[in-house]
């Protein structure tokens, strides 16, 4: 098992970037009412620096890991789809919720179907379900029917990435604990904006979005780092 101690001495140098371009986000909170290419650059610019900070451990990393390449390809997704909403107002909130559906599609293939946990499996399937109940009512036309999609790609990345979460033992890993909590704020962000724009005004809506969602991205993107693939390879680099 990695320490803690080893991961912020090892990896954090190269989040520095990423908390850098997120204080530049929450400094200068550029009104959301005046959307601008500027302001969708300030936006996705932490997610920028998870490219970056994925590419810092070189290219030969993510061709020889699987895993890592779907995450990566799931922030490219994520930054689109950021890029989106930042004019979701002019007609292009579902443009973005595409594009994170995507994401979500290539997060969940990165974190695999070993092991299955069918247990965790079906609580995400009803915490899903009374998510999209309780979003039902505010929900018309084309959004019943999207929204519900997304609520189902979500929970299921969700059962993937908190899957093989083990808190004890040898099968401990650090990776397992950031991308089932990544997988959970996300969950919390999306399910944010969603009260926000179908239910009920939430308040400091966009200051709640916004944190969970780069803590969410920043945690997934940490747990490439140890790649889970193929598991009998780690299991067997770890015995020697």
């Amino acid at each position: 098992m990695v320490s803690p101690v080893t991961v912020v001495k090892s990896e954090g140098p190269k989040l520095v970037p990423f908390f850098k371009a997120t204080c530049v986000y929450f400094v200068l909170w550029l009104p959301s009412s005046s959307p601008s290419w500027v302001s969708a650059l300030i936006k996705c610019l932490p997610i920028f620096c998870l490219w970056l900070f994925l590419l810092a451990h070189g290219l030969g990393f993510l061709l020889a890991h699987p895993s890592a390449t779907r995450i990566f390809v799931g922030l490219v997704f994520s930054a689109v789809g950021d890029a989106f909403l930042i004019w979701q107002d002019q007609g292009y909130f579902v443009h973005g919720l595409l594009m994170f559906a995507v994401t979500h599609m290539f997060y969940a293939s990165a974190f695999g179907m070993r092991p299955l946990a069918l247990r965790t499996g079906l609580v995400m399937a009803v915490l899903s379900g009374l998510c999209y109940a309780l979003l039902y009512p505010g929900l018309s036309g084309a959004f019943t029917y999207l929204v519900g999609v997304y609520v189902a790609l979500i929970g299921f990345m969700g059962w993937r990435a908190m899957a093989g979460l083990r808190l004890d033992g040898a099968a401990w890993r650090w990776t397992e604990l950031a991308a089932g909590s990544g997988a959970v704020l996300f969950i919390i962000s999306d399910m944010t904006i969603a009260l926000n724009k179908f239910c009920f005004p939430v308040p400091y809506s966009r200051a709640l979005i916004m944190s969970t969602y780069y803590a969410a991205q920043m945690l997934i993107a940490l747990s490439a780092v140890e790649s889970r693939d193929p598991v009998e390879d780690y299991r067997l680099s770890k015995a020697n």
